[in-house]
């Protein structure tokens, strides 16, 4: 029997149109716009002027702090702004502008290497976080600062989330099916980084193709004292949340308000992985990433390997355009994504995908008042009680729902998803966690 996690779970439509497009190198736009803060903690603070010219992977934005991470330029050329810019959602956030001019790389950069070297994993800790890695699976925490362990912790085993339950995304799929060696090898790189000697890489069966393929990799060897099991799991949303993917591929469950440490865990994503590989073999910084180009009125569904800093206009443009019946363009997939209201926004380290959706898809329908049903109950993977946040939240009582751990929310959407009065339950859990965060913060400072 697959293996899948205990609680709650949706199962919406995959529509994944583009799960067999290979992935396309995209043209080089005519500038970038990078942002200073694509990475969850401090923004990288700007090592860049106005004028300056820089190579790809040239550092352009130095990480602040322990929660923070480099940023380094995806393209060579003239810088021609270090200001404030908007992102997709619209947000002003500092950046840097580089009009391009050609293609030449920072000389460090080598990339014909191919095998691990032989240094220690401080050093390989080392030139991940000089490479400015975050989680590619959205959530973009620092990857450095991930793999450092607490003090009276010990990590036993390396989760990789190759389960993109996400709806129409498919950019992990096609790096685990065009990319298997590089991925292996970032594994037994995190693995030597955490001083484990087994990891997991999780992955639904609605992907059996890269399950074939990294199942025959894994079992070939090659990769140190290092054991490497690909898990089948059942095709479940929301499977790719920490948590749910702990629970699914080792049967621990992590506790509320815990990180995955506490149960012997640290899990990375897929394309993660691979970026660990390219840092630490061939000294080559987070420059560029797949992203999943997609949705049922565009023309060209597409995986696209995508330079940082590329307008996501440049991405639509590229696939066909915005079709003339287009009701909402969304940064990321359609439960866990944020409607994208500046398209000249350029693409992130957290970027998974660019969906757009007709109009039938993007209207919400009206809603009602709740039926008492608890359905949102029985789908939520937190085991949460949306039906009851959400009123108390109307009512202005959000202090109150502290006791019903509105922090544990992963926001997932599964609740609003499943409400057959279409009550925007999600929303109102947000406000509730914003709020009860807050409290919680001042409560402790």
């Amino acid at each position: 029997m697959l293996k899948t996690f205990k609680i709650g779970g949706i199962h919406p439509n995959d529509n994944k149109l583009s799960k067999g497009c290979a992935i396309e190198k995209m043209p080089l736009p005519e500038k970038v716009v990078i942002s200073l803060s694509q990475h969850i903690g401090a923004p990288a603070t700007a090592t860049v002027a106005k004028g300056d010219k820089v190579k790809v992977g040239d550092l352009i934005g130095k990480a602040t702090g322990f929660v923070s991470a480099d940023v380094h330029s995806s393209v060579s050329g003239t810088v021609v702004a270090v200001d404030a810019q908007p992102d997709t959602s619209g947000v002003r956030k500092p950046s840097v502008t580089i009009a391009v001019e050609g293609d030449e790389w920072n000389e460090q950069i080598d990339l014909g290497a191919e095998n691990i070297p032989d240094i220690t994993p401080k050093e390989m800790m080392d030139a991940i976080a000089h490479a400015g890695i975050v989680g590619m699976g959205g959530a973009t925490f620092p990857t450095h600062v991930k793999l450092s362990v607490p003090d009276g912790k010990k990590a036993e085993f390396l989760i990789i989330n190759g389960v993109e339950c996400e709806p129409y995304l498919t950019a992990d799929h096609r790096v685990m099916l065009e990319r298997p060696d590089d991925l292996l090898k970032g594994v037994a790189i995190l693995c030597k980084v955490l001083s484990v000697k087994k990891a997991f890489i999780g992955i639904e069966n609605n992907k059996p193709d890269a399950i074939e393929l990294l199942t025959k990799k894994a079992a070939g060897g090659g990769y140190g004292d290092v054991s490497i099991e690909v898990v089948p799991l059942k095709v479940q949303y929301p499977q790719g949340g920490e948590k749910q993917l702990i629970d699914a591929v080792i049967g621990r469950q992590v506790p509320s308000g815990a990180l995955p440490i506490e149960v012997g865990a640290v899990v990375q994503n897929a394309g993660t992985a691979v970026a660990v590989y390219e840092a630490v073999v061939k000294h080559k910084p987070l420059i560029e990433r797949v992203v999943t180009v997609t949705g049922k009125s565009l023309a060209s569904p597409k995986n696209l390997l995508v330079r940082l800093g590329t307008p996501v206009q440049a991405l639509i443009d590229y696939c066909g355009g915005l079709g003339d019946n287009t009701g909402k363009v969304i940064n990321g997939g359609p439960m866990m994504g944020r409607a994208a209201c500046n398209l000249e926004g350029g693409v992130t380290k957290g970027t998974s995908g660019v969906l757009l959706m007709n109009d039938g898809e993007a209207k919400r329908k009206p809603s009602s008042p709740c039926i008492r049903c608890a359905k949102c109950v029985s789908v939520c993977p937190m085991g949460l009680e949306p039906y009851l946040i959400n009123v108390m939240t109307k009512n202005g009582l959000v202090a109150q729902t502290e006791p019903l751990h509105p922090y544990d929310c992963i926001e997932c959407g599964s609740c609003s998803y499943t409400c057959p009065a279409g009550i925007p339950l999600l929303d109102f859990i947000r406000l509730a966690k914003g709020e009860v965060m807050k409290i919680m913060r001042a409560r402790k400072s």
